[in-house]
């Protein structure tokens, strides 16, 4: 049996300005309640349509745990597997409700010393879900430094 070689993008692949590829994840009522219930959050308004609406909502929406895990599963699919997310800064805007699409976008804004930050934002049909920043790390290793 042999080894496969790992591939990936590594850090003297990033630049400030590099543009990351539109992710668009639709987003299903499975999906909401799926992630919310995994993360443990047990509030209705991510569960139960009737409860939600009663508290204001038009339906249930996805809860800030998952917002966080996609965002940086968005940045880690484009850095590849020799990354690691160091940190994820977000603020939440419009709700994500079922029926509608999150699409995905970021941007490059600094890259030293092996971490690389990524400006996020992922939008729906209401306008901004959320807004903010992951940073990776890259490996030494992976950098050239210690190769």
């Amino acid at each position: 049996m042999t080894a496969a070689a790992v591939t990936g993008r590594s850090f003297g692949d990033v630049a400030v300005g590099d543009v990351l590829p539109e992710l668009a994840i639709p987003l299903t009522r499975t999906l909401i309640v799926a992630t919310a219930l995994a993360t443990r959050d047990f509030q209705d308004v991510h569960h139960d349509p009737e409860l939600a609406r009663e508290r204001g909502s038009k339906d249930v929406f996805m809860n800030i745990l998952t917002s966080n895990g996609l965002a940086g599963r968005f940045v880690t699919d484009w850095a590849g597997p020799f990354a690691t997310v160091r940190r994820v800064k977000i603020r939440l805007g419009a709700p994500n409700y079922p029926g509608d699409t999150m699409t995905m976008t970021g941007e490059v804004v600094s890259a030293e010393n092996g971490l690389v930050e990524v400006k996020v934002q992922g939008a729906n049909s209401l306008g901004n879900h959320l807004s903010g920043t992951v940073t990776v790390e890259y490996p030494a290793a992976v950098e050239g430094k210690d190769a």
